[in-house]
């Protein structure tokens, strides 16, 4: 399998990798299911998808506590990626970058995800009652303290409201600058897929351009270019889909055209070719920087995300894929 690296870091991680979110937290919470997820996270590691994502504020907590279990007996076949920044309180989630919770916050990740050093400490929001660049500081000394191996930052504003005339990215940027004066930047996270591909109009390019590696969050979109998703289904009401302006009944039926262009690149492919395989191919071929990052709670998914690596693209396919209609019902 093909291996990649992110950024400075400098560490080989599988090229696709895994986003531990789905398992407990977020999606469907009656079809979560712990025994289930352990096992997807041993095939993950098994294909090669050795990059694995999540939060504190997944579960809360318990997200890291599921990749402790397998991180004991497998922390060198690992890339562990974690976050910071977020605390989940009843019916909200509030940014806290003071120094001294960051730190207290490392030490509780690392207990819980039984390792001594976390691979990728990302930035999950920045906040607004801190200067960025104080809580990038407590950051950058926990890489000097050994806890951690390299820093990354999680875009921001990309489902708030667009300023007139501004790109999305453009908030991230400005802060990237910003704390890259203060210690290098080895990974930025954002959404990026056929149907969310705003970051390739100038996060992309501003990662490639500095050897910033790029992961790629919700490739999928959501679950809903695999194809395996009915309009008007309906979701579970914890599910974040069932907010999503995208995954009402109408604009899932208006966004069909997207995975039936999925579904024609995947026939022509062969027929054990999947539209989901398609779309992570196609985040692939923006980049050696760029890793996406599926989100899997089944042995099944996480196998089919993994072979998606092994898929090359056509520029006849790119071509047809870039040609897709705009998706409906974006949250801008």
């Amino acid at each position: 399998m093909e291996r990649r690296t992110i950024g400075a870091a400098a560490l080989a991680v599988g090229a696709v990798g895994l986003g531990c979110m789905p398992m407990n937290w977020a999606y469907s919470t009656s079809r979560q299911r712990g025994a289930e997820s352990l096992r997807a996270v041993h095939r993950a590691l098994d294909l090669g998808s050795t990059l694995l994502d999540t939060a504190d504020m997944y579960g809360p907590f318990t997200n890291e506590l599921l990749l402790g279990r397998v991180l004991r007996a497998r922390r060198a076949d690992a890339f562990v990626s974690t976050k910071v920044g977020l605390l989940v309180g009843d019916q909200h989630i509030v940014a806290n970058g003071r120094p001294g919770y960051v730190r207290r916050a490392c030490d509780a990740s690392l207990r819980r995800l039984q390792t001594d050093v976390i691979d990728l400490y990302q930035l999950h929001r920045a906040d607004p009652e801190v200067p960025v660049e104080e809580t990038w500081g407590a950051m950058a000394e926990l890489v000097r303290a050994g806890k951690v191996r390299a820093l990354g930052l999680c875009a921001v504003g990309a489902r708030g409201r667009r300023r007139s005339g501004a790109r999305l990215h453009d908030g991230t940027i400005r802060q990237l600058e910003r704390v890259q004066q203060v210690f290098p930047v080895s990974a930025v996270q954002a959404e990026l897929s056929v149907w969310s591909p705003q970051a390739l109009e100038s996060l992309l390019p501003w990662c490639a351009e500095r050897g910033v590696g790029f992961l790629a969050a919700m490739p999928l979109g959501n679950g809903f270019l695999t194809g395996s998703l009915t309009p008007g289904q309906g979701f579970e009401p914890d599910d974040v889909r069932a907010r999503h302006p995208r995954f009402t009944a109408e604009m899932m039926a208006a966004n069909q055209p997207i995975v039936a262009g999925l579904r024609r690149t995947a026939a022509r492919h062969g027929e054990d070719v999947t539209p989901a395989q398609v779309a992570l191919a196609w985040v692939l071929a923006q980049g050696r920087h760029v890793i996406p990052v599926p989100g899997a709670k089944q042995e099944r998914w996480v196998a089919e995300n993994a072979h998606a690596a092994g898929l090359r693209l056509t520029p006849g396919d790119l071509t047809e894929l870039s040609r897709l209609p705009p998706a409906r019902g974006s949250w801008d």
